[in-house]
């Protein structure tokens, strides 16, 4: 018996687009609101929403390798980024951005590095896609897009040089 995986195209401009309305929808006043996005690609849909949002302060970019449980095992990545928060953690509402949710690992790290610049109000979970296989209990607040995928797909988040956004869905 074979078993194939049917192709699916994802738009990440519309996931985008939807990504923004459920945001805005949520806070139509922006004052004391601020986005946090995890590099890579969160962090290039986190200066989007800044942007669009109309926010006075710019996007804060979080790198969380070395706040991954797994930093022991697997060393550090290559592209190691600084993190750049422009802004007081303290009191502040915060959007955590992220591009794919997976494991609920990532966000975990995020959070315990937002926690070492002070302490927030709240911390809001939003991705572009939700791809399920969650090991810890890690829930978005707002998603775009959700599909249960396989542990050897791969969802990834590209940026062309004009700014568009594009979604990659690889298959080992």
């Amino acid at each position: 018996m074979s078993t194939s995986t049917p192709t699916l195209t994802l738009d990440a401009e519309a996931l985008y687009a939807q990504l923004l309305q459920q945001i805005q929808q949520a806070f139509p006043n922006t004052a004391g609101l601020a986005v946090v996005g995890i590099y890579s690609g969160g962090a290039w849909i986190a200066e989007r929403l800044a942007r669009d949002l109309g926010l006075s302060t710019p996007a804060g970019m979080i790198d969380v390798s070395f706040y991954r449980d797994d930093y022991a095992a697997k060393g550090l990545h290559a592209e190691v980024r600084p993190t750049q928060i422009s802004f007081a953690v303290d009191a502040a509402q915060i959007i955590l951005v992220d591009d794919v949710l997976y494991t609920g690992r990532t966000t975990r790290a995020a959070m315990n590095e937002l926690f070492d610049y002070g302490r927030p109000a709240r911390i809001m979970l939003a991705a572009l896609v939700d791809r399920g296989g969650r090991e810890l209990p890690v829930a978005a607040d707002f998603v775009a897009h959700v599909a249960a995928f396989e542990p050897a797909v791969s969802v990834n988040l590209h940026r062309a040089d004009d700014g568009l956004l594009s979604i990659s869905i690889d298959h080992a």
